[in-house]
């Protein structure tokens, strides 16, 4: 068995809440994967289970405050660096989503849209988008009035709204415009 991992990150562009990044290996193949993005939160659920059942994974993340110190590229990369490392198996290559790929000493290779058509990196969108939007279900609860629930930490009206109207939160991106003007 070849062991390719596929790498993607979400939250990147985001205003609050850290970015996420998974790394998969497969154990089994999966039917039905895509971008996270163009699948419904009921199916995005469903497929998670089914890849974590049937695969080798990892999650890596970089926090708020180290995405403020080092930027949000480099705290993309450092998430998808930790994903890779956090596997319990090493993989002979990766498959990592986009143009900037992580440094590491594995063959490595960017794709741009690879979420939408290499399997290992559409699991990886997809189980890392379902982690994320689960920890900012969590934030939801306990700070109600930025409704993180609805929008993830992404800017939208709603959020920009909140941000007005109550100020920050310890989860927002200090550096990131919209959050401090």
């Amino acid at each position: 068995m070849k062991l390719i991992a596929g790498v993607d990150e979400v939250g990147r562009g985001c205003l609050a809440g850290p970015v996420i990044a998974a790394a998969v290996i497969f154990k089994n193949n999966i039917p039905g994967l895509k971008d996270s993005k163009k699948l419904s939160i009921k199916k995005r659920q469903e497929l998670s289970l089914m890849i974590m059942e049937n695969s080798y994974f990892s999650f890596g993340s970089a926090s708020v405050k180290e995405i403020d110190k080092i930027n949000i590229l480099q705290a993309s990369l450092l998430a998808m660096k930790r994903a890779i490392l956090n596997l319990s198996v090493k993989p002979v290559k990766i498959l990592v989503d986009g143009v900037h790929k992580p440094d590491l000493d594995i063959d490595t290779q960017t794709i741009i849209k690879g979420d939408s058509y290499i399997d290992e990196i559409s699991a990886a969108s997809i189980i890392a988008k379902v982690y994320r939007d689960n920890l900012m279900m969590q934030f939801d609860k306990k700070y109600p009035n930025f409704y993180f629930s609805s929008h993830k930490g992404y800017g939208t009206k709603l959020h920009k709204a909140a941000i007005n109207k109550y100020g920050i939160t310890p989860v927002h991106r200090k550096t990131f415009k919209g959050v401090i003007n």
